[in-house]
Formats: structure tokens, sequence, C-alpha cells
């Protein structure tokens, strides 16, 4: 999130929908007519407010200014530089307001989908639809590379919104965007594709080929859905480019076949299956084609390195060799082959079309995760550790001389047995990080599997039954 924060020129404010496919409607005098792709899509669009514990300032005053505000309205902060005041359980009088954003109804039995941010660090959503019927949201799973989470509410019998192809969107095209800027419920604004495969080179995001729009978004439109013509869903409006925070001309969506695939993922495995092709590459351009004396193309990409026993070198690809076509799909860009590889898992076959000494040829390759196997990771979750987490006593802080810890109970098949921890082990450190609660053991987990690196360990310190100091590494990767 400290990326987003440093540069607040891009602004998040995801939405998802479907490209549509075919013209606009032309009312009687002509003109593009909106009205049943507005009616079809606002019902499936719902509100979704976000609430964490209540906090205090550091001088018991006013609060720091929170530039993560701008991202989807005010209160939306999620790491102001307060003091978290005494807890006296979870109950309505201990949560406060977070944020507001908006989410896409995708299935009549209750599924939704939102983004990351808006749910990120909540501590409960409610969900409130179109006819002002409100509901208690669970997360069901969350990317935050793509900044795509999936939540669920007890609920039957909801309108959603299908699913529209955004490979058939074109430049040119109307399309709509649905959410709930400034508190606004139901707002709906019209605008065209001004671009597709649209990279921002912004590293932090899993997803670097966006459809570019200029319907109007703004604070609140975060999660909100990109629809067609047709009120078919073609994205998720994930960005607005602005100098004060506010819609200056240029949205951005994650494609809905990109979301459908992680929707689907975290339905189907607990978390998002992504393949790995194993190599390095460059952008072409006309530059890069003098200098490597490739005549064929300027377009695609230049592959640098191939990484070894990687899927790439499995199925014969070489430095120097020009990428332009992947599962039939045109590769003109960097954004556009991150896009296609997006949509792919561990384990599936796809075709790559290249130049290689300015010869097209083709291969297929079999791609692998980032453990360099052809296997599905399935999603885990803090009831994986195989035990709970009680507070240390102060009669207990005194004896081991620490100001605060948590002590294992409960302890039955999981990874922390399997690491060698027992019933009684006081920890008082996790990754070089306090804890104090099950709270923080939590969040602190949430944490590591959020994270994009390969490596997801929790370093422990702590203390035996004994008194005895000791250190620990407890393995998070299945």
């Amino acid at each position: 999130m400290t990326n987003f924060v440093k540069s607040l020129s891009l602004l998040l404010v995801l939405a998802i929908a479907t490209p549509a496919v075919g013209n606009a409607q032309t009312s009687r005098r002509g003109q593009a007519d909106f009205t049943e792709a507005a009616e079809s899509s606002i019902n499936s669009v719902v509100s979704i407010k976000s609430f964490e514990k209540k906090r205090q300032s550091f001088f018991g005053g006013g609060e720091w200014f929170d530039p993560f505000d701008f991202f989807f309205g005010p209160g939306s902060g999620s790491q102001r530089k307060q003091q978290q005041q005494p807890q006296q359980g979870k109950g309505k009088d201990d949560l406060q307001a977070k944020g507001s954003g908006s989410g896409v109804i995708i299935s009549g039995d209750g599924y939704i989908v939102t983004n990351n941010h808006v749910v990120d660090g909540a501590e409960k959503l409610e969900v409130t639809l179109n006819d002002n019927r409100k509901f208690t949201a669970r997360v069901v799973g969350t990317d935050a590379k793509t900044d795509i989470a999936l939540l669920k509410v007890s609920a039957t019998g909801l309108q959603p919104l299908v699913f529209g192809n955004s490979d058939a969107v074109k430049v040119g095209e109307w399309v709509l965007a649905v959410g709930n800027p400034f508190g606004l419920n139901s707002t709906v604004t019209a605008g065209i594709v001004s671009a597709k495969a649209r990279g921002l080179n912004k590293g932090d995001m899993g997803i670097e080929s966006f459809i570019q729009h200029d319907a109007a978004v703004n604070p609140g439109n975060s999660g909100g859905a990109l629809v067609n013509t047709r009120g078919e869903l073609i994205g998720i409006n994930t960005m607005i480019y602005s100098q004060t925070g506010n819609y200056a001309g240029y949205s951005f969506a994650v494609p809905s076949t990109v979301v459908e695939k992680i929707v689907t993922d975290i339905k189907q495995y607990g978390t998002v299956q992504r393949a790995v092709l194993g190599i390095q590459f460059n952008e072409m351009d006309a530059d890069r084609a003098k200098d490597e004396k490739i005549t064929a193309t300027t377009e695609g990409v230049f592959v640098s390195k191939v990484n070894e026993r990687s899927a790439a070198a499995e199925a014969g690809l070489k430095e120097g060799d020009v990428i332009v076509k992947l599962n039939g799909h045109d590769i003109k860009n960097g954004a556009q082959m991150l896009e296609q590889m997006s949509k792919l898992r561990p384990g599936d076959k796809a075709s790559v079309g290249y130049y290689r000494e300015n010869k097209y040829r083709t291969t297929t390759v079999t791609l692998k995760n980032d453990q360099g196997t052809t296997n599905i990771t399935k999603g885990s979750d803090f009831l994986s550790l195989g035990c709970a987490f009680l507070p240390i006593s102060d009669d207990e802080k005194e004896e081991l001389g620490v100001s605060g810890g948590v002590k294992v109970t409960g302890l039955k098949d999981g990874k922390f047995k399997k690491a060698g921890l027992k019933d009684g082990f006081v920890i008082t450190e996790i990754n070089n990080q306090r804890v104090s609660s099950q709270d923080d053991v939590e969040a602190i987990y949430n944490a590591i599997m959020r994270d994009t690196d390969s490596d997801k360990v929790m370093f422990i310190t702590g203390y035996t039954s004994t008194g005895k100091k000791e250190y620990r590494a407890v393995d998070l990767a299945d």
C-alpha cells in the first residue's frame, strides 16, 4: 500500500465489468441509448461499508491526515498514525466507519466481487443492495496483486451481472460505470473505451493490462461495475489518473476475463493459481529491433533470459526469441503478455508463436508454478496453524522478563506442531513484530500470505514452559 500512498497521481477506484460485443442501442432520434444497460445492471451493484476498531490519535486530539482517504472516500485510511483504544470486545460500539466502496453481485446465492483495498483491514463489512436491504458480508478470499476480493452474503434470489468477454471489447465502444461515488448510491456514468492493454508500469500490481475508458469514476466507485451496452460485466474499474484525487478523464479497469479467473480460483482452490513461463523479457520497439537485427517485427516481447528447468526452457525457447502470440492471442507488448499469463494456471498447456532469426516458429509450453512444478497450490488459512493463542498473565510476564506475549494452547496436527512447537510455548515476537493477542498473530499470518514473496515463513521468538528462550521457523507454504 505504501507505493499507492507515495504516488497520489494514481487513485485506486476498481470496477468490475464485461466487455460489450456489438454496437450501442439507439433511440428513436438515432442517439445512443443506455437505458436498458443501466436498468439491467443497477440492481447488481451494491454499496459496501467497512468498519474498523475505534482508534485515537497519539496526542488525544485531532486525527492525522491520511492520503489514502482519496482512494475510496473519507475515513478510508487503513494506516493512520493512531493508537488503538483498549478493546472491550467486538460489539458495534467498538467499531467505527473506515470507508465505503462498491461491489458487483456475480451469483444469485450471494457472491460479490469488489476490490481488495475496499475490504483490507476491515473488522466488519456491511453490504447494502439497491433496494436498501442490508447484509453483513464475509471475505471468501482476496488477491492483493490484482486488487480483487470475493465476498459472500447470506441471501438468495439476488440479481447477478453476467460476465462478458473483455477480449472482445473494442476501442471506441460505449461503456457504463456503475457504482457509489461520494456515497451517491446507484450512480451511472457513460464513456467510451479509450485504449486496451494499457500498461501503467505499476510493479505492485499483478495485472498490467487495463481497459482505459473515460466514463467518470470517483472515490466510492471502487469495486463497482464497468458494463457494455448489453449490461454485461467487462471489467473492474481499478484506477483513475488524477492530480487532485478526483476524476480527470482517465479511468482504468481490470479486464473481466482476468477477474473471472481470479474469482474462480478463489472459490475452487482458496487461492489464486499463477502460471509461470520462466523468462525475463523486454518490450520490443524499432530501436531494439535495429540493435538485435530483427526485421520480422517491431512488436512483441524480446526474451532476454530463459530460466533453467523452466516451462520456457523445456519448450525450447531461447534468449533472443521474440514472442508475438500466446494461446492464440496477439502479443504486442509486455502488458498483453502479462494479461494472457494471468488467465492460465500451472499445468495448463499453451501455444507460443515467436520469431527466431526472423523466422516464425511455434511451440507448446506446459506452464509451471513459482516453485517449478505443475501442481495446483492449495489455499491456506489461519486454522492451518493447528492451535489457539492466549495472552500471558502479568505473573508470566514478570517471570520471563517480557512486556507481552501469547501462549500456544490446544495444539493439534498443523504447521506449528510440525515445526516442533508444544502446548505452553510463549511467543513474544513473530518476524520481529511483538505479539500480545491472537489477533496480532492472525494479522501477521495474513500479511505473510498476502505477500508476493514465495518464501512464506514465520520466524518465531519465544520461551518454552521451562523458561528457555528458543527460536522456531514455521513454513507456511503448502
